[in-house]
């Protein structure tokens, strides 16, 4: 017995259980530790979600390609629209000196008929074309001057004309719908 007394003497004495003070981060709301609340972690995306969100990305893309093929489409047209009546606005002003000489060489006297009669019908057929283009002339003697469609070269006085008025075209001029392809010269009264 003295060997198991001296054992349980070597023995320190149990001390009584401190009371540890509860803390924000050892309470437990449910008084069960193994419930407290974890850290939250971001779960790994799964293949399905990652899948989906790959294809969502994509249709994203389409979908801008596709208006931006659409805005690009539509303003092509538009360009296009404006562009073949300015080309042809171009050729038109080019051709009305042609014209002007066609006019002038048909007031000039000329004995053979048979020749004046087929210049009539080339310079009619002419006109034409040019009418058939929507080409229209502008400028006319007695009507009021318009800066819009008249350029004055020179004024003369005349009581028998009203105040700015065209007292004689000089050089006819064309416009085509309502656009000016040449402005008519003119003489203005008073």
């Amino acid at each position: 017995m003295s060997k198991d007394n001296k054992q349980q003497n070597t023995q320190p004495p149990e001390e009584p259980a401190k009371e540890v003070p509860e803390t924000e981060e050892t309470s437990c709301p449910e008084g069960d530790p193994s419930q407290a609340p974890l850290p939250e972690e971001t779960p790994e995306p799964s293949e399905l979600e990652k899948a989906q969100a790959e294809i969502e990305r994509l249709n994203d893309q389409l979908l801008r390609t596709l208006a931006e093929y659409d805005n690009y489409r539509k303003r092509s047209t538009r360009e296009r629209e404006a562009l073949y009546p300015e080309a042809e606005a171009g050729i038109l002003v080019k051709v009305l000196p042609v014209m002007d000489n066609f006019q002038r060489a048909m007031e000039a006297p000329c004995t053979d008929e048979k020749f004046k009669e087929g210049m009539e019908m080339i310079l009619r057929a002419f006109q034409d074309t040019l009418k058939g283009l929507g080409v229209e002339e502008i400028g006319e003697e007695g009507e009021p001057f318009d800066p819009l469609k008249h350029n004055a070269v020179m004024h003369v006085e005349d009581d028998s004309l009203g105040e700015n008025v065209v007292a004689q075209v000089l050089q006819k001029g064309y416009r085509r719908g309502d656009r000016v392809l040449r402005f008519a010269m003119v003489t203005t009264a008073n």
